[in-house]
């Protein structure tokens, strides 16, 4: 594919674990720094960024992901679904996201991969992309759903990607209408708009009803 022909990684760069080079544009070499307080925080951003462009490049476990069928659940099953006095309907809620979330989220990085080379480099499109990335990066390396302690943990997880997605549709229009003279082709474009709107939909009905089980709310 064009993204894997057109992009390039370098370990092991001088001053810093990870050195790339993106097809779209120059991603500086994140250099280690100064471990003082006021510095962790960026040392911490600049680590998960790197783990951000190492599962970029790493087509992999997204592909295998990509690869799978979602499981489906109707909105009636979910209404339905039994209520157990121990909370155990809790974990088996939190296991389904836990295998369902990635194939999800791997199946809207293919479509990002899909798009027209121009478009895709786009900086608002290519920030979106990169949502996706560690969102999968992060959900897949969350351990077993063992019992309920792991399982409010796995919820403050999901709560912070939702917040962190929150912009997402504002931004695919952003970065769409700035790339609006390269688009060739509406159908492709209305295409990915229906499958990713779509999909982003279910993600969150499916992240709000596991979230309302949790705090024993009834879901809307």
């Amino acid at each position: 594919m064009m993204w894997k022909t057109l992009v390039r990684l370098q370990v092991g760069g001088r001053g810093g674990p990870l050195s790339s080079l993106h097809p779209c544009s120059s991603w500086p070499v994140l250099r280690q720094r100064s471990t003082s307080a006021s510095n962790q925080t960026d040392i911490e951003l600049a680590r998960e960024r790197s783990k951000t462009v190492a599962s970029f490049y790493n087509q992999s476990s997204i592909d295998i992901a990509a690869a799978k069928p979602s499981v489906r659940l109707t909105p009636t099953t979910m209404l339905y679904s039994g209520r157990s006095q121990d909370g155990s309907h809790i974990l088996k809620s939190a296991r389904y996201l836990h295998k369902e979330l990635p194939v999800r989220i791997a199946h809207r990085i293919k479509g990002f991969r899909s798009l027209p080379f121009i478009i895709g480099c786009n900086p608002t499109i290519l920030h979106v992309h990169e949502l996706y990335i560690r969102a999968f990066q992060k959900l897949s390396d969350y351990p077993p759903i063992t019992d309920h302690e792991t399982e409010a943990q796995y919820c403050k997880l999901v709560r912070d990607l939702m917040d962190d997605h929150k912009d997402v549709v504002t931004q695919l229009a952003e970065g769409l209408r700035e790339s609006r003279k390269h688009i060739q082709d509406e159908k492709v474009i209305r295409f990915f708009l229906d499958k990713t709107l779509t999909s982003r939909l279910g993600i969150r009905m499916l992240a709000s009803h596991h979230l309302s089980l949790h705090e024993d709310k009834t879901p809307m």
